[in-house]
Order: structure tokens, then sequence, then C-alpha cells
């Protein structure tokens, strides 16, 4: 029965001061009293903080987006993380290009130029796959699971505590309201002061003003102290970007790396296609037009120029020349895999040495090309003549 009471009143005061929180909320945005004001330092404070946890937010989240551009596969993931169950391991954007290609490469086949490049490109693709996750796992360690902390830990904190500043500020300004208007009712009864019964009310009014005097240092002491905790939280946030600032350095760190493997790994592979020259060949036999080698991306950087070199120069060397004016013949080594596009070519392998020799009507950036008793028409710019 007692516990019983006891709970009884303490909800009938906790509804009071509810009551007495919200009474003074409205008055103070009806302008009907007075408000007090937190000094500039906490006011700046507390402007740092809200700041901090809206730039937070939004670059925590369009760095999810950058990582993982698929919204689905974000949803997956936040609802496996909430259940606290791993999510299921599916292939990434590169990987899945990359078994793409490596199965047309198959199924092309392995021995042709196609089909090479397409297997060669496919295991690129499925190392920069690997490269992905590795940035996403890094950057998800040590970017943002600190701006995740702060905005689920430190910020809610902080909002707490402010939360619980705003109620003792009520609490302070409503027992300043109940202390003003109790002086208001002492000085008019005092004015009053003709009969023994309003001398009682002047004492009834002076023990009120004196218990309104006692709880504002009581809820101003409460304010002051809530005030210096929320300050000394709040001073934090200086910490919290000294943090960020690491896990920023290692974010980039883990940028400059992925791509700095990327850069490598797509390197590697412009060598390797160096032997599949992109032949821009129809399939309506018009094989008179000579397919042109393909020119790496570093010496188009390298001349500074965004044109790509002319052939011209190979093409009419004076080797070439000199051969299509004789009758006789040359060795030459074959610089790129060519397949033939019809029955007219000869199909080549880089580095393989044919012999070459010009016929009377043949077009100018074509020889016929002899590889024991095979024969057969040969681009002239997949050639480097022997001496």
């Amino acid at each position: 029965m007692n516990i019983m009471d006891f709970n009884v009143k303490k909800f009938a005061a906790d509804a009071g001061t509810f009551l007495s929180r919200a009474v003074q909320f409205t008055e103070e945005k009806l302008g009907q009293a007075e408000k007090t004001e937190l000094d500039a330092h906490l006011e700046n404070l507390l402007s740092k903080a809200e700041c901090t946890k809206l730039w937070t937010e939004k670059i925590m989240k369009q760095t999810e987006v950058l990582l993982q551009p698929n919204p689905n596969a974000r949803i997956e993931e936040f609802v496996y993380e909430k259940l606290d169950r791993k999510a299921p391991s599916r292939m990434n954007n590169p990987e899945l290009l990359g078994q793409y290609m490596i199965d047309a490469g198959n199924e092309f086949g392995p021995g042709t130029a196609y089909g090479n490049a397409l297997i060669k490109c496919g295991e690129t693709q499925k190392r920069i796959g690997t490269a992905d996750r590795e940035l996403i796992q890094t950057s998800a360690i040590n970017f943002l699971t600190p701006l995740r902390n702060f905005i689920e830990g430190d910020y809610k904190t902080i909002t707490k505590e402010r939360k619980l500043l705003q109620n003792k500020r009520l609490d302070l300004d409503a027992a300043k309201t109940r202390l003003k208007k109790a002086k208001v009712a002492e000085a008019r009864a005092a004015q009053l002061n003709t009969s023994q019964p309003e001398e009682n009310n002047i004492m009834i009014w002076a023990e009120e003003v004196t218990k309104s005097e006692q709880e504002v240092r009581m809820t101003q002491s409460e304010f002051d102290r809530q005030a210096e905790i929320t300050r000394l939280l709040l001073e934090g946030i200086s910490s919290t970007h000294a943090h960020h600032l690491r896990c920023l350095n290692d974010f980039v760190e883990a940028q400059m790396t992925y791509y700095a493997q990327c850069y490598q790994y797509m390197l590697d592979l412009q060598k390797q296609l160096g032997s599949f020259p992109s032949t821009f060949l129809s399939n309506n036999n018009q094989s008179s037009s000579t397919p042109a080698p393909s020119v790496s991306a570093s010496s188009v950087l390298a001349s500074g120029s965004a044109s790509l070199p002319s052939v011209s120069n190979s093409v009419n060397t004076s080797g070439f020349s000199e051969l299509k004016a004789s009758s006789g013949s040359r060795k030459a080594r074959v610089l790129y895999d060519y397949d033939a596009a019809n029955s007219s070519e000869l199909s080549l392998l880089a580095d393989e040495v044919i012999t070459v020799y010009s016929v009377p009507g043949m077009d100018s950036d074509w020889l016929m090309g002899e590889r024991g008793n095979q024969k057969g028409k040969v681009p002239i710019t997949y050639l480097e003549l022997l001496n």
C-alpha cells in the first residue's frame, strides 16, 4: 500500500512538472513569459554540434551511395545489419562483367584473337571487382563506422543532455514566473492592508515569495549544473572533428590504393592486348581496307595531343616501297595476331616469321604472305621487314 501511495505521488509530481513546463513553453511562444537565454559560448557549441551532425549524415549517406550505387543492395545490407546477420555474398558489377567476358571468350574459342582478348579482359575485370570489395570493406571499417558511431552514439548523448537542459531551463523560468507573480500579489496585498484578514493574506504571500525564491535558487543550481554537463559534451565536438579527419585520411588512402590497383590492372591488360588490334572489317568481303593496329593510351598521353598517331610512316617506309618496286621477296616478323576475313587472306600469329612479296595490281596496303604451304594477303601494318 505504501509503495502504491509512493507511485501515485510520484506520478502526480511528474504530471505537475510536465504541465508546468508545457505552460511555460506555451507562454514563451506566445510572448507572455520571459525566457532564460543560454550564454553565447554554449549557443555556438550547440550550433557547431548540429552542423556537424547534419553534414556527417550527408557525407555518410553519399559515401554509401558511392560505394554501393544499387539502392536495393543498400536496403538489403541495412536489413541484414539490423538483424545482425551476414548478407549473402554476390558478385559485384565488375566481377559479373568479367564472368560474362570469360564465358563469351570460351564460347568464341580461346584460340581466337577475340576470344582470347575477352578472357584477358574478364580476368582483369574480376581483379578490379576484388579491389572494389577491398575498398568497400576498408572504407566501411575506417570511415563509415566512425561516422555512424558519432551519429548513433555521441550525438544521441548530446541530444539527451540538451533535452534535459531544456527541461531544466523551463523549470527555472517557471519558478521565476511564480516568484514574480508572488511578489506582485504580495505588493498588492500590502497596499490593501486595512484589516486583520488582509494582514494574514500578506503573511501568506510572504511565505509564497520565500518558497518561490528557494525554488528559483534550486532550479538555478540544477540548470547551471546541466548547462555545464552539456557544455563539456559539446566541447568534445572538436575532438570528434580531429578523429573524423584521421578517418578521412584513411578513406583517401583506401581510394588511392584502389585507383592505383585499377590503373595497374588496366595498364597490364593494355600491354597484353597489344597483340589484339581492333579491326573494323565488315562481313561483306570488303577486305581491301587495311585494319589499323591499336594505339596505347600511354603513347597518346605522352604526345600531349588528343589525335591518334598516324600509321602512314610505317606504311610508306622505304623497305616496303623497295619491296613493291622489285619482284623479290623478304622475310617479315608479324607484330600482331590477325584473323583472316576471307579465304584470300592469311591468318597471322604474333612474332612468327613469314615470307612476303608483292603481286602486280595488289592494293598498296597489302602484300602476299607465305608460311609453308599456306599463302594469302596480309596487311603491311602488321609486319616488320627483317634485314
